[in-house]
């Protein structure tokens, strides 16, 4: 039989049980950048530039622009002295992405995720090795009536890189 004290025990437990779990996944869930997509080839940026740009534009994700952002980061090697490139990474750069179908479908649903528009990856070069990072807009969405359709577009884009690795290279992702 439970006594007056167990039966309070077991109803604080109900409580504090799920709001310690949730507590502690929001403390951990950066630690794993479960947020970005990342993927890794065994080729830089030129090998797979291309490929990667045409796959986005044959999924009709067209690239609104093309920012150079090493070379940008080099102007300021200089200025910047020793707290420059302290990872030295080889090349940086980023594709700008957008198709106005999906930008119109998420304006409808929740035009507040309309600040991830438009989309962007960054190709990250290191030992002659590319990171593809790209920000899951579900990550961003999550209760928003527009997760739905920011899941397609994440779920296209994320087929776009990996059609664009797989084609030539050993690629790992998270």
């Amino acid at each position: 039989m439970m006594n007056n004290r167990n039966i309070k025990w077991a109803a604080l437990e109900k409580l504090l049980l799920p709001l310690i779990i949730s507590l502690l996944s929001v403390s951990f869930g950066h630690a794993d950048n479960t947020g970005i997509y990342i993927a890794t080839v065994d080729k830089p940026i030129n090998a797979i530039y291309k490929k990667l740009y045409d796959n986005l534009e044959a999924s009709r994700f067209f690239v609104v622009l093309e920012p150079p952002i090493g070379d940008n980061m080099a102007r300021f090697k200089q200025r910047w002295g020793e707290d420059y490139n302290r990872n030295q990474l080889e090349d940086i750069r980023s594709l700008v992405v957008c198709n106005i179908w999906y930008v119109n479908q998420v304006a409808n649903k929740d035009p507040d995720m309309l600040g991830l528009c438009p989309l962007r990856l960054s190709l990250v070069q290191k030992n002659g090795k590319t990171r593809i990072l790209f920000v899951r807009p579900t990550a961003v969405a999550a209760n928003s009536p527009a997760r739905p359709v920011l899941a397609e577009v994440e779920s296209i884009i994320i087929k776009a890189i990996e059609d664009s690795l797989t084609a030539g290279g050993a690629v790992t992702k998270p």
